[in-house]
């Protein structure tokens, strides 16, 4: 019974949580660096320039950490977090096992960061852009950067990305969504409060 009832309040909640707005007083820069937001239908993405307002990804996620390093030369660098085992055995969702989603969401193991290299991405329903200030580039860059702990973890699914261990802890309080909602309340984009789902990031682009 406290088991179905836990099911039920969960999204309750996260509807609620992602609805509450902060940052509230921000507003779309007309110029600066233009950013994107990636989802998967699960799994949301931080997309940033290689090289912009000072800061060049390749100094933590160099080209010769990928199993090709000719796939490296995109313009792109897409930044996901979450639970190392989960994300290093789940290449696809059809390879989402129950016990190892529970033990992430049961906050179970360390986490990594993935790192992709692509193009510059093209807008579309999963894919929403916002320009930053300067200043405001520079926070997420810098909550970013925060989240790497070492160099790299593992290899990537492809030739074009890479893990790397990472600081924090996932669980069903704190999901990949939810980083991806803190780095953009870090760099003061209006955003909802608590966002374990996409739909509570993506709504607010």
């Amino acid at each position: 019974m406290l088991l179905a009832a836990l099911i039920v309040a969960y999204p309750v909640a996260a509807v609620i949580g992602s609805a509450i707005p902060v940052n509230t007083a921000w507003h779309p820069a007309d110029t600066g660096v233009r950013v994107y937001v990636i989802d998967n239908g699960i799994h949301s993405d931080l997309v940033l320039p290689v090289v912009a307002e000072g800061v060049d990804w390749r100094t933590l996620a160099p080209t010769s950490d990928l199993r090709n390093p000719a796939q490296g030369g995109h313009s792109h660098m897409a930044f996901g977090w979450g639970n190392r085992d989960f994300y290093l055995n789940t290449p696809s969702w059809s390879a989402i096992s129950p016990w190892r989603t529970l033990r992430a969401m049961a906050g179970i193991g360390p986490t990594v960061l993935h790192v992709t290299r692509l193009p510059e991405p093209q807008i579309g329903p999963k894919v929403r852009a916002l320009t930053l200030r300067p200043d405001e580039y520079r926070r997420l860059t810098a909550f970013i950067r925060g989240t790497f702990s070492a160099g790299p973890a593992a290899a990537g699914y492809g030739d074009h990305d890479s893990f790397y261990a990472a600081r924090g802890h996932y669980s069903a309080f704190n999901t990949c969504n939810q980083w991806t909602s803190a780095g953009l309340r870090a760099a003061g984009v209006r955003m909802g409060a608590w966002t374990p789902f996409p739909f509570g990031v993506m709504q607010w682009l």
